[in-house]
């Protein structure tokens, strides 16, 4: 019975597996964590060793009070002065006051000390550097997400975390990246279990304003459960109802954006991930679908290897295992379009 199964579904994949590529992006024209249309420009400034565009790109989200921008270019231009960063040299020569050059320095140096084998005493090393950064921050957030992170890897404790969690959200209480770095240091992983960074990440999204993505954090805690050693309690049999509505909550969040739309880029990767992992194919492949060309490292790099030929392999997994499940005669991506979110054993 089983080889006549195996059969079937080899005919399943072979009829529909090419129509369920309708809307998918094609392989070579994927990208993985490529910038927006204004980091861009800063980054090949950046690459010529020219710091103006990286500077005025942060100056001007801390005039417009664009947060979860400037986080997430801080990040990026930090990562790339790991490898190349003459240009930051020469910015913060040119201007040792200027906040953004503090912020993406601070940010480098605190990544490093994170690769050092030596973490908690690089960061603690950093500890004046990264409290002075906040303190004179004004009302921006993102140096108090950069305490947080730098506080959770030096193993700081409780209250400390508390307190600068207060500050956070004194300055902007729907910060996504403030959110992560919380949820990071309630998670197993860290100092608390999965159910409290479930909690948490339930509550922040019962609270959050209309598309914000604070109202995916669930998706986070969810992979927290199914991520590679997640731990005894954790994998795919791991409070799947939770986990189903996790990926629900993103769901609804994703589809509120535009398919192709770069902004929700990592939520969408990580809501692919927890709905393969939940064998809910037909919503899985509706999210690739969402993602247009922009995989991301996270979560598809977590473990080591190459992270673009991870999501494009699982993508085609995702294709192939809706095809195999697809009546021969039946319409094959109905249920990627709308008609049934749940299709794998992972449904109910």
């Amino acid at each position: 019975m089983s080889f006549l199964r195996s059969l079937v579904g080899s005919v399943r994949s072979v009829r529909h597996a090419p129509l369920l590529a309708e809307g998918l992006t094609p392989d070579d024209d994927v990208l993985l964590d490529a910038p927006d249309g204004r980091l861009g420009p800063a980054l090949v400034a950046a690459a010529c060793g020219d710091p103006e565009p990286a500077a005025k790109l942060l100056a001007t989200t801390r005039d417009a009070a664009e947060w979860e921008d400037r986080d997430r270019y801080a990040g990026r231009l930090a990562a790339f002065a790991r490898h190349r960063g003459e240009w930051l040299e020469r910015w913060r020569e040119a201007a040792p006051r200027d906040p953004g050059a503090l912020l993406v320095a601070a940010q480098l140096a605190v990544d490093r000390a994170w690769r050092s084998p030596a973490r908690a005493e690089r960061l603690r090393e950093l500890d004046p550097v990264v409290r002075r950064l906040a303190e004179e921050s004004g009302p921006d957030p993102v140096p108090w997400r950069l305490a947080l992170d730098h506080a959770r890897g030096a193993h700081a404790g409780n209250a400390v975390f508390a307190r600068l969690w207060e500050q956070a959200l004194l300055r902007s209480p729907h910060h996504y990246g403030c959110h992560v770095a919380a949820l990071a240091y309630l998670s197993a992983r860290w100092y608390g279990s999965h159910r409290a960074a479930f909690d948490f990440a339930e509550q922040a999204a019962d609270d959050a304003a209309p598309g914000s993505l604070v109202r995916a954090l669930p998706v986070r805690a969810a992979y927290d459960l199914l991520r590679p050693g997640a731990g005894p309690q954790a994998g795919p049999g791991a409070d799947g109802a939770r986990i189903d509505r996790a990926a629900d909550r993103g769901r609804a969040l994703s589809a509120a954006f535009a398919a192709g739309d770069p902004w929700p880029a990592e939520v969408r990767n990580l809501l692919a991930y927890v709905l393969v992992e939940r064998g809910r194919w037909a919503a899985a492949l509706e999210e690739f679908r969402r993602t247009g060309p922009y995989a991301v490292s996270f979560p598809w790099g977590a473990g080591g290897g190459d992270p673009l030929r991870r999501f494009l392999a699982t993508r085609d997994r995702t294709r192939l295992e809706l095809a195999r499940r697809t009546p021969l005669w039946g319409r094959p991506g109905g249920a990627a379009r709308g008609i049934s979110g749940r299709s794998g054993p992972g449904g109910h």
